[in-house]
């Protein structure tokens, strides 16, 4: 069975015995969504989810939120890094403003991810969705 805990956001893969049991003990604390449920056959691919399809539509702007919590980072502190203004950042995450060529290389530098990743190209997002690992450290 997958679950999605809402807030905060945690995806549970349950396999085994009382799965029902601890789901109950769970929605006491935590609003739940189950995404799939292989007790009923009922596959449910995430892409197809609106959490899924909210998370594909601003793929570059959950990519620096997450590189950037990986890094230990709050936007202020990464803003400061690139010489821009904590709400640009915010932007970026929120997928209201696109990263530049320019930008997506000091992304690249700081939080150390491929460049490739942060840029919006057509070809560069295929070849992204086929490969499993989302970020690829620099060697």
């Amino acid at each position: 069975m997958l679950a999605l805990v809402k807030k905060p956001r945690i995806e549970i893969s349950l396999q085994g015995e009382n799965i029902d049991e601890l789901l109950n003990w769970i929605k006491k604390k935590y609003e739940i969504a189950v995404l799939a449920d292989d007790q009923k056959d009922d596959y449910v691919s995430i892409g197809s989810t609106k959490y899924g399809k909210n998370m594909e539509k601003n793929r570059v702007g959950n990519l620096i939120a997450g590189a950037r919590l990986k890094s230990g980072l709050t936007q202020a502190e990464l803003a400061d890094k690139l010489n821009v203004r904590q709400n640009v950042i915010s932007d970026y995450e929120r997928g209201e403003r696109r990263c530049s060529k320019t930008v997506a290389k000091k992304l690249s530098e700081v939080l150390n991810v491929n460049e490739e990743h942060f840029e919006y190209n057509v070809e560069i997002v295929k070849k992204i969705k086929e490969s499993q690992d989302v970020f690829h450290p620099k060697a």
